[in-house]
């Protein structure tokens, strides 16, 4: 019997060791463009945030300066702790109604419908018009012309029904914080369905994985669909919340008005040393609030086995 034990632990061990060796080797590809194209580039950055970049004839010159380009960015740089301050703001109002947006049309995805497939091109369309391409020409003049003729028209229109849902919700004894933050999503739904694409495809994997069975004794016990989603949809999905509040975290501060700061500030100002210190400051703000909001989220997750 003690044999039998021992040989059984050694399995479990060497199932593990398995486990472990395949994660080194899913993880090597992204490990070995690391180290060879990102590495030294941070590093570069890093010294160069606390030096003033010269560049002549003769090459590029390195002196040292302490801690002044971080104070540069925060006193003297009048518009880098607005957008700082908006880009966190923006991040903490968006990705909440990312998340759920995209685990709500996963959900409703996922059920059988007549032109099911279609359907789910459709909202993975954004993804493909906010390619390089296509995202010019969507910032171009001539589509902001038309979306300010669109804006003069339907307005009014917009705003009196913005006002009425307000109204509404007021009346029906809804806290103000509340309503400010539905409407405001309102505002956001054309930002929010065109960030969802990603995020619903990943919900709607993870549902799919989740054995049909579990439905069906649930349905014979007599739940509900509210029941089921809650009891069996939401926590074994969860994971697939905790990996897209981070990618929705990550994406959302990849393009905004403080990144287009900083590459000015380096490549059009010539001031790398500023630009490297700003953008530090930026990696450091995003580090933080994925740590903490990883923090808590994962302690809410529940892994099957």
């Amino acid at each position: 019997m003690k044999s039998i034990t021992q040989r059984f632990g050694q399995k479990q061990r060497s199932y593990g060791k398995q486990k472990a060796l395949w994660g080194i080797v899913y993880v090597m590809p992204w490990l070995l463009g690391f180290i060879f194209f990102f590495l030294i580039p941070l590093l570069t950055s890093l010294i160069y945030s606390f030096s003033t970049v010269t560049a002549n004839s003769e090459g590029i010159g390195i002196t040292f300066m302490g801690m002044k380009n971080y104070v540069t960015a925060f006193t003297v740089n009048t518009s880098f702790n607005r957008m700082l301050t908006e880009a966190i703001v923006n991040m903490a109002v968006n990705v909440p109604l990312i998340v759920i947006f995209s685990l709500f049309l996963a959900v409703v995805l996922n059920q059988k419908f007549l032109g099911r497939s279609f359907a789910r091109s459709i909202f993975f369309l954004p993804v493909i018009l906010a390619s390089g391409v296509i995202l010019t020409l969507e910032s171009s003049s001539l589509v902001q012309a038309i979306n300010d003729q669109n804006a003069g028209s339907g307005g009014l229109i917009n705003a009196l029904g913005s006002f009425e849902l307000e109204r509404l919700m007021l009346q029906a004894g809804v806290s103000e914080t509340i309503v400010n933050y539905l409407t405001g999503a309102v505002d956001r739904i054309y930002e929010i369905v065109s960030q969802s694409g990603v995020q619903i495809l990943i919900f709607l994997a993870g549902i799919q994985t989740i054995s049909p069975q579990l439905y069906e004794a649930s349905k014979m016990e007599g739940a509900t669909g509210y029941e089921a989603f809650w009891k069996i949809t939401f926590p074994m999905v969860s994971p697939l919340i905790l990996v897209n509040m981070i990618y929705t975290i990550i994406d959302s501060f990849s393009r905004n008005e403080l990144t287009d700061l900083i590459k000015t500030t380096g490549f059009v100002q010539f001031d790398f040393g500023l630009s490297s210190a700003m953008a530090w400051i930026y990696f450091l703000a995003i580090s933080i609030i994925l740590l903490i909001s990883t923090y808590f989220v994962s302690r809410k997750v529940f892994y099957h086995e």
